[in-house]
């Protein structure tokens, strides 16, 4: 089974989408499940993972709507307020649902970097173990030893580290080591932890001009220091339209993973993420 384990649907109109720039033609439109299904098809994509793209239940709640409506989606990552604990009643009745599987804090946008940390949101972190829910990590490199000492904390959390942690790469281009504190954190975690890795949402970290070959280091590491096994493809499309269109991503990560055994490519492309998901 081939599966894309990141991609969004939206639709603007709704109002939650708050870090959405309005002046942005690509993302400032809605997407619905009929835009992607003839890539799918064309590419022989059997199935995606829905991921939050608003910081709302209500937006988890639309997912869901989608997922009931469309076989293709096989699962849904949502959303629940942290800072919250009355929540906690939110995500067990989610929880119920066939195709919820976890959720993803935007951790990313918020400006504490220690906020994971925080002592009020670790009643959600516990819920998940209990739970049996995922958990997709969403941060830049600096948020990488605050991950890490998070794991330490909840071992047996069904953590995904997303888009390789988003490494600086337009740094890179620039001629700035955009790498070594990066891979260094992505070692830790592949070694420290049992969490798995998206290989997703590299192309929107570049500067114009940027090819094939700024991406190859970063995702050798990342397949290196996880193996294919713990890696898992992701198109984050439509954030990826950005920078190109699905196909464009999908063909270059092919081309990143060409070195690979046809078994550990199926793992890539498919497998790791019908097992961390649990996916039919």
């Amino acid at each position: 089974m081939k599966i894309d384990a990141h991609q969004h649907f939206w639709q603007p109109l709704r109002g939650d989408y708050d870090w959405m720039p309005q002046d942005n033609a690509t993302l400032n439109r809605a997407y619905a499940p009929h835009d992607l299904a003839p890539t799918l098809d064309a590419l022989g994509i059997d199935g995606t993972v829905l991921v939050q793209a608003a910081a709302t239940v209500q937006e988890t709640e639309y997912m869901l709507g989608l997922a009931d409506a469309t076989p293709f989606i096989k699962g849904v990552v949502g959303w629940v307020d942290f800072e919250d604990p009355s929540h906690l009643g939110h995500l067990k009745r989610l929880a119920a649902h066939p195709k919820f599987l976890g959720v993803r804090p935007m951790i990313q946008d918020i400006p504490d970097v220690n906020w994971m940390l925080r002592d009020d949101v670790q009643w959600a972190y516990g819920a998940l173990v209990d739970l049996d829910l995922t958990f997709d990590a969403l941060g830049f490199p600096q948020h990488l030893p605050n991950f890490l000492t998070l794991m330490q904390r909840y071992p047996e959390m069904r953590v995904v580290y997303d888009h390789c942690m988003k490494p600086q790469i337009r740094d890179a281009q620039a001629g700035r080591d955009a790498f070594s504190d990066w891979a260094d954190g992505m070692s830790a975690l592949a070694e420290q932890t049992a969490g798995v890795c998206k290989f997703s949402g590299l192309v929107t970290e570049t500067a114009d001009g940027w090819s094939i070959d700024d991406l190859r280091p970063f995702a050798e590491h990342v397949l290196s220091a996880f193996g294919a096994e713990r890696v898992m493809w992701g198109s984050d499309w439509p954030v990826c339209r950005l920078k190109g269109e699905y196909g464009d991503w999908h063909g270059l990560a092919q081309d990143l993973t060409a070195g690979l055994s046809e078994a550990k490519r199926a793992d890539v492309f498919g497998g790791t993420a019908a097992r961390f998901y649990r996916l039919d």
